[in-house]
Formats: C-alpha cells, sequence, structure tokens
C-alpha cells in the first residue's frame, strides 16, 4: 500500500503543500487503479521517475533562482556604474569649467602683465632720459677735470653706423678734444650697472663706425651691482660715472 503521508511530505518539499496535496491524491488515485494491473516493481519504478523529476524540477528552481540573483547582482551593477559614470562626467565637467576660469585668469593677468610692462618700459625711458639729459649738462666739466677731455660740442643723442651699415642708437655723442688728439665721446647710461652691461657696452662701441676718431667711451648710471664694477669699467678704458656726482659738478 502506497505511504500517502510519506509522499505528500516529499513533494511539498519540492512543489509546496498545494500542488503536492493534488498529485498525493492523483497518485493515490492512480495507484487504487493500478494496484491490482502494475506489480509492486513497476509501481517502485513509477515512485522513482517521480522522484527524479522531482529532484530536476527543484534544481531548476535553484538554477532560476541563481540566474535571478545573477541578473540582479548585475543590475546593481550596472546601476554603480552608470552612478560612477554620471559622477565622473560632472567631474569632468567641473574640471573645464576650473579650466576656463584659470585661462580666463591668465588671460587678465597676462593683458595686466603687458600693461605692467610698458609702464615699466615707459618709467625706464624716462629714468633713462633723465640721467643723459643730466649727464649732457655735467660731463663735460666732469671729463675736463678727470681725463682733460674737452668737450667741443653739446653732448647729445643720435645714430651711428655698426660696421653691417645698420643704425645704432648711441645715448652720449660728441666731439672732444685731448692733447690736441680728435676724440669722439660714446656713451650710454643704465640705471644699475653690472660687468655684463661693461661688456656689452665695449663690444658694441667696437662695431660702431666713428669716422676715424677715437672713441671715448663713457657710462653713466645711479648704482652699480657689484662694488668692483666701477674699477673694472676704469680697467677696460671706460670712464664712469654715478648719478650723484651731476649734483655737485667740477666748476
Amino acid at each position: 500500500m502506497i505511504n500517502t503521508l510519506r509522499l505528500f511530505e516529499e513533494l511539498s518539499d519540492t512543489f509546496g503543500e498545494a500542488p503536492a496535496r493534488a498529485l498525493t491524491r492523483a497518485i493515490g488515485s492512480i495507484y487504487d487503479d493500478l494496484k491490482n494491473t502494475v506489480t509492486k516493481e513497476d509501481f517502485r519504478e513509477l515512485k522513482q521517475v517521480v522522484a527524479e523529476l522531482a529532484q530536476a524540477q527543484k534544481r531548476t528552481e535553484e538554477r532560476v533562482e541563481e540566474l535571478a540573483q545573477a541578473q540582479k547582482r548585475t543590475e546593481e551593477r550596472v546601476e554603480e556604474l552608470a552612478q560612477a559614470q554620471k559622477r565622473t562626467e560632472e567631474r569632468v565637467e567641473e574640471l573645464a569649467q576650473a579650466q576656463k576660469r584659470t585661462e580666463e585668469a591668465v588671460y587678465h593677468l597676462s593683458r595686466r602683465l603687458d600693461d605692467t610692462n610698458r609702464q615699466l618700459g615707459g618709467l625706464a625711458m624716462t629714468v633713462g632720459y633723465t640721467l643723459e639729459n643730466s649727464a649732457y649738462v655735467y660731463l663735460p666739466a666732469l671729463l675736463k677735470a678727470d681725463y682733460g677731455v674737452s668737450c667741443e660740442e653739446p653732448l647729445y643723442r643720435d645714430y651711428l653706423t655698426d660696421n653691417k651699415g645698420a643704425d645704432v642708437e648711441v645715448n652720449i655723442l660728441g666731439r672732444a678734444k685731448k692733447d690736441a688728439q680728435d676724440l669722439l665721446i660714446v656713451g650710454a647710461s643704465k640705471a644699475q650697472l653690472s660687468k655684463k652691461d661693461v661688456q656689452a657696452f665695449i663690444k658694441r662701441i667696437t662695431r660702431i663706425d666713428t669716422g676715424g676718431l677715437r672713441p671715448f667711451p663713457v657710462l653713466v648710471t645711479h648704482m652699480i651691482s657689484q662694488r668692483d664694477v666701477k674699477n673694472y669699467a676704469q680697467s677696460q678704458g671706460v670712464a664712469i660715472y654715478l648719478s650723484y656726482q651731476f649734483q655737485n659738478p667740477v666748476h
């Protein structure tokens, strides 16, 4: 005789109570109909087939549940990636805006720097011209007292040509004499004078066409960058004067 209670419990584990109850009744009915015609061996085989089907159904449902969980995890991961992408795009936009602001700030700073450079350039020219204008007034007496050089004309600013025929601006120019020798005073002004400035000035003079006159190099400055600049200039045959000397000219 079939144990319907045990069969019901086994089927309930796989199909649930309601389906298991219906299956149990159906199997019980079939058993009653066939118990006189089906052998016990046949019925055991039938039960085995039903049990295998139940296990297969259980494995299928477990696999479906695994796939459902995997799908859920995939969807969650896709959502995480979507949020990460959104944050990345927002960050890129923030960086783009920051870059734009930086470029605008650099542009304005560049404009201000250009204005400052123009102002400094204008100031440097003003300082240079002021220094040269003082030199035009006071240098003749100083050169006469210190070097025995007599200016034969007022000092001035003009252009000479170099050995390549190009125009070269000379800040301080003027014909002079020393011991009956004709000279050409060739000078320049620097707000602050360094050894490099002295070297560049000497190099420049060697390229200037003085019309056959011996150049007499002169540098005027407000200050020197190192203690020995003045001695160095004089050792190279360059007369050097500081602007404070123009306040107390030689009489």
